[in-house]
């Protein structure tokens, strides 16, 4: 007797948003390789169109699908387009986000000159760039019966980290946002919706490559540091987090809301000593 596939997306709909980021093309292709069909959602139509059209040239499902997250218009116009085409929406994945250089303080710099408006604009990238697209398209994952919202957190919520004080702020927000979303999705639509958040520790992108490699690639000081206090030594690379995106979004996790899953390398847990 064949066992039921508890990871399987096969027949769920899920919008990335950042889906043709770094990260964001690691849980593209996760998804599409799990049997969902896939919504490449980013800023650039072009670069939402060739991920889509990869994941297709692969065998998935895909279709891309420009909206800026933090026009609510953008992502209204961009949900009707999807429920035209398939009819439902299963699942969204909050990938847009990252560092905003005027959000960055350097170690030099007056520590009461800090650019106020960088610091702005990071935690409204950040937090109302998840919060946005779950207004959104909530109301329609809600309608499915079993249908997940996936915040992307980060270790910077968890530790006071130097220079990225912008982009903290706004992923420790999205860390309440979760636990207050998830409860509250929870007491108006039962087990309908789910909401939690993946931590991802220190992976090379191209938000923070200019905070961690010098231009010949080597390892700055920083980069250093954080290998050291990461019990594995290593930075983690897109496909790590795959495993944990599936699960959150899949039937594995049906009786799971609320959490922040943690893929770090022991990073939040070596004190250092």
């Amino acid at each position: 007797m064949a066992t039921e596939n508890l990871f399987s997306l096969n027949g769920k709909v899920i919008i990335v948003t950042g889906g043709a980021g770094v990260l964001g093309t690691a849980f593209t292709d996760a998804i599409a390789e799990a049997g969902g069909t896939v919504i490449v959602s980013d800023l650039n139509e072009k670069q939402c169109t060739e991920r889509a059209n990869e994941i297709v040239a692969h065998g998935g499902s895909a279709m891309g699908l420009a909206a800026n997250v933090l026009d609510e218009k953008e992502l209204i116009a961009a949900r009707e387009k999807i429920l035209n085409r398939f009819g439902h929406i299963d699942g969204l994945v909050n990938a847009a986000g990252g560092n905003v250089p005027e959000a960055v303080v350097e170690h030099d710099q007056d520590i009461f000159s800090m650019n106020i408006e960088g610091m702005k604009k990071a935690l409204v990238l950040n937090l109302w760039g998840t919060i946005i697209p779950s207004q959104v398209f909530g109301s329609a994952i809600a309608q499915t019966g079993k249908g997940s919202i996936v915040n992307i957190s980060s270790v910077s919520s968890k530790n006071a980290l130097t220079k990225v004080l912008g982009y903290s702020m706004g992923k420790a927000a999205i860390d309440i946002y979760t636990k207050w979303f998830a409860v509250e999705t929870a007491n108006r639509h039962g087990s309908a919706i789910r909401v939690n958040a993946i931590t991802p520790g220190f992976f090379l992108t191209k938000q923070n490559k200019t905070l961690l490699t010098n231009e010949d690639g080597t390892y700055k000081d920083r980069a250093n540091a954080i290998l050291q206090h990461t019990p594995f030594k290593k930075f983690g690379v897109p496909n790590d987090l795959k495993g944990a995106l599936i699960y959150l979004l899949s039937d594995a996790s049906s009786f799971v809301t609320g959490i922040e899953l943690v893929v770090d390398g022991g990073f939040t847990k070596f004190s250092g000593v």
